[in-house]
């Protein structure tokens, strides 16, 4: 009897020695999963609704003009021209998918690409451009999107200099 009772403890302990192992690769394969699941979901936020899409082009006087597209949020063909400036730039589309891509003319200010479309602000011959998905902004002075309409900026309303920004929170 004894010896049955010996031989169960020491079965017993090797199943629970086998068993903490099996339990620890269990948790470290589940933990594998949850991480590769839930970054395969943040990829899908951040990439789901797609970059602005912003065409550099010319109007036929030569003014130079962008052409903003955001399908997902309905924003198509807002076109913003800069009346009384010059470019000598061939029309070409850029995708602002990933940070650090250029404009044709002008420069970019500030880029949010986390969760696309982001948000950009651009400088467009002292004029500051920023597309939002809420708004757009002109100068810092906020517009509606309106789709498939033409907004003329002239050298008349380019500030002086932009205001300085007043944070809310210091």
């Amino acid at each position: 009897m004894l010896d049955i009772i010996a031989q169960l403890t020491k079965s017993s302990r090797s199943m629970q020695s086998g068993g903490v192992a099996k339990h620890i690769f269990g948790a470290m394969v589940l933990a594998a999963v949850i991480y590769a699941g839930g970054f395969a979901f943040d990829q899908h936020l951040r990439l789901k609704n797609g970059p602005w899409r912003v065409t550099f082009t010319q109007e036929t006087n030569g003014a130079p003009a962008i052409i903003v597209n955001q399908p997902k949020f309905g924003i198509t063909d807002l076109r913003i021209v800069f009346a009384g400036e010059m470019t000598t730039n061939a029309p070409a589309t850029v995708a602002f998918d990933i940070p650090q891509k250029s404009a044709l003319f002008g420069k970019v200010k500030f880029e949010d690409l986390t969760y696309l479309p982001g948000t950009l602000t651009f400088d467009f011959f002292g004029h500051e451009i920023e597309l939002i998905p809420r708004t757009l902004y002109l100068n810092r002075k906020a517009r509606p999107w309106q789709s498939n309409s033409t907004i003329t900026v002239t050298t008349n309303e380019k500030p002086a200099s932009l205001p300085v920004p007043n944070p809310k929170y210091r």
